[in-house]
């Protein structure tokens, strides 16, 4: 047996260096190594080791002390391993190697599922769905027994000593293990261990201080002072259901006359303009009048009693509300927006239009001016974390197809077409595929999209497989968005006012693949979009629906253990206080994060978008009846008159860009990096950098194509191109211009 020291770690590790902090893989197979052989203090300088192969050695155990912070990968077959516990230390291991060690049993196995968080792949198999529901599902029912048995047979003493609790203890955590009965007897050891652990857990939290949520929190503690807010209005259920369509854009009836008036962002429908502006306002599909809607029916945005309230609100809580939200006038946040771009930005990015494409089109027909476009996003590179950077590969959605774009040059790379669907949504993510034959994982990217029948779609782009997919509802899909920190977890929001949370694991070499429902969250309206704060996208969710900006705790386990949830917090906006019966602004159909603090977002109907503090704004302490703290608002940039509804921004955190299109075919685009302190102290609205105007391209035989609604937009992380979805079925592609 070879001694461990430090240079053989150098001489065993990769990528060769004179530092052990920046060896990223090392191999120390075969040296006959058992447990007293590893030195923790020398191992745990290894900060930056990705990749351990300890095969062919004689370890029991591991150092129980040792902690890897970055290591995701461990080959430990080909040993003596009793005590999985002492690999609780590794929380960040992804893939893990136990074959052929003797004493490793089932109950082992399910161990190390629930010990390891991350744990993905596990001797050369992906156990996701099957860890998850372990970690999850099965500890939600033992914690339930847990529970029957303490309500029924003890109690806290009284008083509390430390010596009482230890007794409590060992008497509760021993009932518990006899009494609790669950699962295959196989496992009977395994769950023996959980419920222990459980039962000490749930012991702790009777008799610790719970922390209160920072959300929950409040520098000031009397009554007199809280803040107060407009409260929940009950919804208008005067809607004429006979013309609630399909889930689009709202045609307007009511405008003077304008350029905007005569926007032509509904070409498929036939009927002439003039007979549209005499019908009530409602939401319609660029289908053909005569054609029934087939997708599920949503109400426009609504107006009156709500609107009222909120005034009546507003008038009675005047004298109680010292806190609204009004915009912060320090500008301390452009600092630190400037040091959280990626690369700065010494001038604004000129973007120029490269190719305007008609790849979603019926048929293939060139005369489709009519399938409207509704959500892209660039794919990212996948890496270990699974948050790698951009590519110039685009996903685009609309009609009954999703398609794969270079945006370098123009060209269609995949194209899928489902007949009879109608796509609203798409997402990517990174999972691990599994190779089998003792080879390890691959991290791989995998796109998902969903509409109007209510299936998910799950595609592996690079290899041209559309490998699955399942039913997430009986109605529509309207959003759908993977987690960046953990990319087998998918969240989707549908017309049936719910957010479900899947795990969909990840794949092997046969494109074998399991899903499993992890979370429901019900929602008031159809959810529009949904946002995860990038510090803690497992813990917090945003979505953006038509009656508001909802929170929603999305932890999983632990104390909170409800797999369906209520909203959080309701976040409101000084806007609301201008609401009238005719003016409704409580439609969120703009939602993303600028940096890991800042978000911006926009009202339906409201000519501007709010940059606002995501800590600052969960820091307030909500209402008791409505839950309801309003946003503290850092900026407003100036935006579009216009009462077209989904028109979604989209951010460039690495470039500090927000970009949102309009109804007349331009891009609204806003460097926040180059704001200036003086420009936040005027009290109006921040002009746009610039505004990229439509580029007017030319039909064949019929001239130039008036400007569309822009449905959507995406960047990729460096902004080399931009990417611009309209109503009238046109991908519209711009590039940056070098600076000379």
């Amino acid at each position: 047996m070879e001694k461990i020291t430090e240079k053989l770690l150098l001489e065993k590790g990769s990528p060769k260096s004179n530092k052990l902090e920046q060896i990223k893989t090392l191999n120390l197979s075969g040296l006959g190594l058992k447990t007293q052989d590893l030195p923790v203090r020398l191992l745990s300088r290894l900060r930056s080791l990705e990749r351990w192969d300890l095969s062919g050695n004689s370890l029991q155990a591991l150092p129980k002390s040792l902690e890897l912070p970055a290591l995701c990968y461990l080959d430990l077959s080909d040993n003596q391993m009793e005590d999985v516990t002492t690999l609780e230390p590794l929380s960040g291991l992804q893939e893990l190697k136990m074959e052929d060690n003797l004493y490793i049993t089932v109950s082992d196995n399910y161990k190390l599922m629930v010990l390891l968080p991350k744990l993905r792949i596990y001797n050369g198999k992906d156990v996701s769905t099957s860890a998850n529901h372990l970690r999850f599902v099965y500890s939600e029912n033992l914690r339930t027994r847990i529970i029957a048995v303490w309500e029924k047979s003890f109690s806290l003493p009284d008083p509390v000593t430390a010596e009482k609790l230890s007794a409590l203890e060992k008497s509760f955590v021993s009932t518990a293990r006899q009494q609790v009965k669950y699962g295959p007897s196989s496992v009977s050891d395994f769950t023996k261990w959980r419920v222990e652990v459980l039962a000490k857990e749930y012991l702790r939290s009777l008799t610790e201080p719970k922390e209160e949520p920072e959300c929950k929190r409040s520098t000031d503690t009397k009554e007199s002072s809280r803040v107060l807010t407009p409260t929940k209005r009950k919804q208008n259920t005067s809607v004429d259901t006979d013309r609630s369509l399909t889930p689009r854009k709202k045609l307007r009836s009511d405008l003077p006359a304008s350029p905007a008036a005569v926007s032509p962002c509904k070409s498929g429908l036939s009927r002439k303009l003039q007979a549209l502006t005499q019908a009530p306002a409602v939401r319609v599909s660029p289908r053909k009048a005569s054609q029934p809607p087939v997708t599920p029916t949503a109400e426009a945005p609504r107006r009156g009693p709500r609107a009222r309230q909120a005034k009546d609100d507003d008038d009675d809580g005047a004298q109680t509300k010292p806190n609204r939200a009004e915009p912060r006038r320090d500008a301390d946040w452009l600092s630190s927006i400037k040091s959280c771009s990626r690369t700065p930005v010494m001038h604004p990015v000129r973007l120029k239009p490269l190719h305007v494409l008609q790849c979603h089109s019926k048929q293939d027909s060139s005369e489709d001016f009519s399938t409207q476009l509704w959500a892209c996003a660039f794919q990212p590179l996948p890496d270990s974390t699974g948050s790698g950077g951009g590519s110039r590969l685009v996903a685009t959605c609309g009609g009954d197809s999703l398609c794969v774009i270079d945006c370098e040059t123009g060209l269609v790379m995949k194209k899928y077409k489902v007949p009879g669907e109608e796509f609203f949504s798409l997402s990517w993510s990174t999972v691990l595929m599994s190779r089998g034959g003792g080879a390890s994982a691959q991290h791989c990217s995998v796109l998902a999209a969903g509409g109007k029948r209510g299936l998910v779609k799950l595609i592996h782009p690079r290899n041209n497989v559309a490998y699955g997919e399942f039913r997430a509802s009986r109605k529509a899909l309207s959003v759908l968005r993977f987690n960046h920190h953990q990319g087998n977890f998918l969240f989707t929001g549908s017309y049936d006012n719910k957010i479900v949370l899947w795990d969909i694991g990840g794949v092997d070499s046969q494109y074998n693949y399991k899903v499993v429902q992890l979370l429901v969250l019900d929602i008031s309206t159809t959810p529009l979009h949904i946002c995860l704060p990038p510090t803690s996208p497992s813990s917090h969710l945003l979505t953006a629906c038509e009656d508001g900006l909802l929170c929603y705790d999305t932890r999983l386990g632990g104390n909170n253990n409800t797999t369906k949830r209520t909203k959080e917090m309701e976040i409101t906006f000084p806007i609301y206080k201008k609401e009238d019966k005719d003016h409704d602004y409580h439609t969120i159909d703009g939602l993303s994060f600028l940096t890991d603090d800042i978000v911006a977002s926009k009202n339906y109907m409201h000519c501007s978008i709010y940059l606002w503090s995501w800590s600052g704004t969960k820091a307030q302490r909500p209402g008791k009846k409505d839950r309801t703290v309003c946003a503290v608002v850092l900026a407003e940039l100036q935006w579009a008159n216009t009462e077209i509804p989904y028109l979604a921004l989209n951010t460039c955190p690495g470039q500090a860009y927000v970009v949102c299109g309009d109804d007349k075919g331009r891009l609204w685009t806003y460097n926040i990096s180059k704001l200036q302190k003086n420009s936040l102290q005027t009290g109006k609205p921040i002009l746009p950098t610039e505004m990229l105007e439509w580029p007017t391209p030319v039909r064949k035989d019929r001239g130039q194509v008036e400007g569309p609604s822009i449905n959507s937009v995406a960047m990729d992380p460096e902004l080399h191109f931009l990417v611009a979805l309209s109503d009238k079925n046109m991908v519209i592609v711009w590039k940056r211009e070098e600076s000379a």
